[in-house]
């Protein structure tokens, strides 16, 4: 990628944007089922832990959900390693290349790019 402001560019990235948000879901669904985990390993009362143990089932079936988008969407292959270690090189790669952007280049004018030119 030579110009990020160039609209070619940002084909594909509303998609790229959707699965980093979900993976992110899906990262922090499993922390708390973690952290409702311990907390139900700590708890003293039986009310206590039974909101916890009802809280904990919510985060499980809410990480099982979000697992399942990402696998229909084919953003998650948690049972293909091979189809899994290449996306997660795709993914580091555009992280390289979003990284060695000149992001502030001297010509900045996109006039010409867009259907109706700016005035």
């Amino acid at each position: 990628m030579n110009d990020y402001l160039d609209p070619i560019n940002s084909v594909g990235m509303p998609e790229q944007t959707d699965s980093a948000l979900a993976l992110d879901l899906l990262l922090s669904a499993k922390a708390a089922v973690r952290n409702y985990a311990i907390a139900l390993t700590e708890a003293a009362s039986p009310e206590v832990r039974n909101v916890l143990r009802n809280q904990l089932q919510t985060a499980i079936n809410y990480h099982g959900e979000v697992s399942e988008l990402m696998m229909k969407k084919k953003w998650f292959h948690p049972y293909n390693v091979n189809q899994q270690q290449l996306l997660d090189i795709t993914a580091a790669q555009n992280a390289i290349d979003i990284a060695g952007l000149n992001l502030f280049p001297g010509n900045t004018n996109r006039k010409g790019l867009f259907p109706t030119p700016p005035n």
